[in-house]
């Protein structure tokens, strides 16, 4: 498992925070989430109606559903698959460092959605720069001799032998 960065965990906290507009309860990160109601309320105030129904009491079960919901609705908001946390990951505290991972890819993929205009998390994402050539232009690199494979001065395998021998020196 890769370390868990605190930083990094009150940076989302915060985002959440400002995102949802309330403040978070007290306690460690992974307890906060843990439950998965916060997360359903931050897809939705990101995509609204993307989790119809949260639970906010009941068994673990129960509760796992919310987290459940919150990657469903994540997966169509954008977010790639392999960037998404298991739901054992937070709910049993097995890989907290991917929860982290995969909310900065959600804080990433807001900055995609032209109507989010909200706080951002994390890095801003590039853009596309396409860039147009002429043929000319692409032609002119044919003359060229392309020195980015390497040169070698004309080594060869002369003397090495066959597969699987030693070589002789």
């Amino acid at each position: 498992m890769p370390p868990r960065n605190k930083e990094q965990e009150a940076e989302i906290l915060a985002w959440i925070e400002a995102v949802i507009g309330e403040k978070l309860p007290p306690g460690n990160y992974e307890d906060i989430l843990k439950d998965g109601v916060i997360l359903c309320n931050l897809i939705n105030k990101l995509a609204p109606g993307s989790v119809k129904k949260i639970q906010t009491k009941g068994t673990n079960f129960q509760l796992m559903e919310n987290v459940q919901r919150f990657q469903a609705a994540i997966k169509a908001y954008g977010v790639p698959q392999e960037e998404i946390f298991q739901t054992a990951d937070l709910f049993e505290r097995r890989n907290i460092a991917q929860v982290t991972l995969c909310l900065y890819a959600l804080g990433r993929i807001t900055q995609k959605h032209p109507e989010y205009n909200g706080p951002r998390l994390g890095p801003k994402m590039a853009e596309k720069n396409e860039r147009e050539f002429t043929e000319a232009q692409l032609r002119a690199s044919e003359g060229q001799v392309n020195l980015q494979m390497g040169y070698n001065k004309g080594a060869s395998q002369s003397g090495h032998g066959g597969f699987g021998n030693t070589r002789h020196m």
